[in-house]
Formats: C-alpha cells, sequence, structure tokens
C-alpha cells in the first residue's frame, strides 16, 4: 500500500534489527525495491556485531541502481536516539549495554547519513504517513464526511509494550527521546509493569498460571492455536490470557487517549489474537469512573469506535451532525458536537510499518 501523496525517488538503506537477526533492506518512494539480506546479528560480541551491520549495509548498497542518500531504521532498547549512541539496558544486546556510537560508527564506515530511532516511534510515524492514517482519512472523504484526524497515537505488543506518537504530520520524538508506556502500572498488579501484562511474556505466564502449568514451553502462538481450538490444550485459559491482556493494554491507552487525543492504532506479533484482546480492551477504554457526589464520568471522554468495524466505522465517520441557527440571521450552519478517536490493527505489519516510517523520517531531515 503506497497511501504517501509526495513521490519521493531518494533511495534510503534500511535495517530490521532483531536480537537474533539483522534484515537489511532498501525503500524508494515508500516501496521496498531489493530482496532482503539476512545475517546473524552476533548481538554478543560487539566486533563481530559492527561488522555484520556494514557487511549487510554494503551488501545492499551493492544491489542499487544509484547511490543511496541515507542509512535509517529502529534499534530496540533505550538511547540517544538524536545521537545515535545506543547503550543501557538491552537484554538481545548485551555487547552495547555500555554505549555505542553506532551512528558515527556507520557514517565513518559507509560515507552516508545515519538516522537511527525508536522501533515504536518509527512504526507510529509510518502508520502516519503512509498506513491507517491517510487510509482512515480517505474512507471519511470517501463517505462524504468532513471530520479528518492529523495526529496518531501507536502501541506495539510483542516482545515489549511500545509506544509512539505522530502530530501533524511529524514524529514525537521528545525532549530525551524517551516517550515510553511500558512502566505505566499493571492494572490489577500492584507495583508491577504494564509491560509484565502486555508482552510476549505476559501471555505466556497469563496462560501457565491460569492452566495450573507455569513449567509449559509454549509461545503465543502455541497458546493462540489452542485458544481458536485447532491445539490441544486449556482454551479457557488461552482466551482468557489474551482478554486480560486486553485489559491492562485498555486501561493504559484509555490514560494515553485521554491525554493526547488522536487516532490509535496497534501493531505487533500478539494482534493475531485481536478477536480475543480487543473486546476486553474496548470494554475498557470504554468504561466509567465515578466521582465522589455519586456522578458516573466516562474515563475517555471521546466516543470510542472499533474502526475495524464497518457498522461501527460508519458511525464514526456520520459523527452527530446537526444545523445551527446563526444568531440573528436565518443563516444555518452544521454542527457536530461528538468527539470521538478510532481505534484500528495495523495492516501493514509492524515490521513494514516501521521500515516506512524509517524512510520518512530520512527523507524529511534531509529537504
Amino acid at each position: 500500500m503506497n497511501c504517501h501523496p509526495n513521490h519521493d525517488k531518494r533511495i534510503v538503506v534500511t535495517l530490521d534489527a532483531g536480537g537474533t537477526n539483522f534484515v537489511f533492506g532498501a525503500i524508494q518512494d515508500y516501496q521496498f525495491i531489493v530482496t532482503p539480506v539476512t545475517k546473524p546479528s552476533n548481538s554478543d560480541v560487539l566486533e563481530k556485531c559492527l561488522n555484520t551491520l556494514t557487511e549487510g549495509f554494503t551488501e545492499v548498497i551493492n544491489q542499487l541502481p544509484e547511490p543511496p542518500v541515507a542509512i535509517s531504521f529502529a534499534f530496540p532498547g533505550p538511547a540517544d536516539y538524536p545521537n545515535g549512541i545506543i547503550g543501557g539496558y538491552l537484554p538481545n544486546f548485551p555487547s552495547f549495554r555500555n554505549g555505542v556510537a553506532l551512528a558515527d560508527f556507520l557514517q565513518e564506515k559507509l560515507k552516508l547519513p545515519v538516522f537511527i530511532n525508536n522501533d515504536a516511534d518509527l512504526f507510529t510515524y509510518g502508520e502516519a504517513i503512509a498506513g491507517v492514517l491517510p487510509e482512515i482519512n480517505q474512507r471519511l472523504e470517501n463517505l462524504g464526511s468532513a471530520k479528518r484526524y492529523r495526529n496518531l497515537i501507536g502501541f506495539t505488543f510483542g516482545t515489549g509494550f511500545g509506544f509512539g506518537i505522530s502530530v501533524n504530520g511529524k514524529m514525537y520524538v521528545g525532549d530525551n527521546s524517551c516517550s515510553e508506556i511500558f512502566c505505566l502500572p499493571h492494572k490489577h498488579l500492584q507495583n508491577i509493569i504494564a509491560e509484565d501484562g502486555v508482552s510476549i511474556r505476559a501471555v505466556k505466564r497469563v496462560y501457565g498460571e491460569l492452566a495450573g502449568d507455569p513449567a509449559h514451553s509454549l509461545e503465543p502462538f502455541d497458546i493462540y492455536q489452542i485458544a481458536e481450538g485447532v491445539k490441544i490444550g486449556n482454551r479457557e485459559a488461552a482466551q482468557k490470557a489474551f482478554a486480560l491482556m486486553g485489559e491492562v493494554a485498555g486501561n493504559v491507552i484509555a490514560i494515553c487517549a485521554s491525554l493526547l487525543d488522536g487516532l490509535i492504532v496497534i501493531g505487533g506479533g500478539l494482534t493475531k489474537a485481536e478477536k480475543y484482546f480487543m473486546p476486553a480492551l474496548l470494554k475498557e477504554m470504554r468504561s466509567n469512573f465515578s466521582t465522589i457526589s455519586g456522578e458516573t464520568v466516562a474515563r475517555v471522554q471521546s466516543n470510542v469506535y472499533d474502526l475495524q468495524n464497518d457498522e461501527e466505522f460508519l458511525q464514526f465517520a456520520k459523527g452527530n451532525q446537526q444545523p445551527l441557527k446563526v444568531f440573528g440571521s436565518e443563516k444555518e450552519v452544521i454542527y457536530d458536537p461528538q468527539k470521538r478517536i478510532g481505534i484500528t490493527i495495523s495492516k501493514l505489519g509492524a515490521d513494514v510499518a516501521t521500515s516506512l516510517g524509517a524512510y520518512a523520517f530520512a527523507v524529511s531531515g534531509m529537504r
């Protein structure tokens, strides 16, 4: 899908940086243009890892019809992204924990500008530029709705619980490149982080607890197959493990939606289990709080629509339009007092959206 309105023929080399493998590629005009190059990351030995990065990028560059203008990619974990320095607690990249000036290293080796950003930030930016945001605005236009959205809040459900924001077509970075929600509180477990309720490890742990088999070796896809009834296991426990993940995620997303006010997109490997976690997530976002005086207050002050549901999308597009007379004249204007946001699952997939975000960030930064 290429929803971006402007054609850009510049080529940017990208990387999907995993703790096990590096997958190198290249994008031109929001399209992938080479066969990906995959190499083991060698993440536990710094020199081998850096050599692998240099070799992988070089192999891709040698495939290109013309020289690239930049290298741009996401790196998992804490970093000083504006300065391209990776360091801190990095379970999948132990050799980087003491700090690595990765952007400067690659610029010296490859003689190209290097842009490095947080993976969830780039996922959200990719969806804002070439994914759900332009798609939803196009659907609204096709339905004759005057409503348009400019802001997107992104969440990733996978190894961790990631978060990003795009505001008015730009990626929000912050003063410390540190907008995080994984460390917000878990709804049900005191003094425990939300990521221990919304992640691969959370689904595995909760299934084990509910099934009475904490030592199981199942992965989330196995648990999803059990929930579907196509694999032997405790089906009720499997379905509830995903539902509880949805409830914990919904609590955090409701907080973010109250503060930030934009459309919401979810990506990551766990979204395959959408049918099991989305009902609980939506129920949480649509829930109410009470005041001390006993009044009921919606915890999200905008109506929340499931944009995966065609009927709800029609209501989302329609809103609550009504005529309003201009005081002192016969003139009428159309007034829509309904505040509304929508939530959807990524169609691009987190990996593709992240790479497109990396491309967009690089070309926008070089104008």
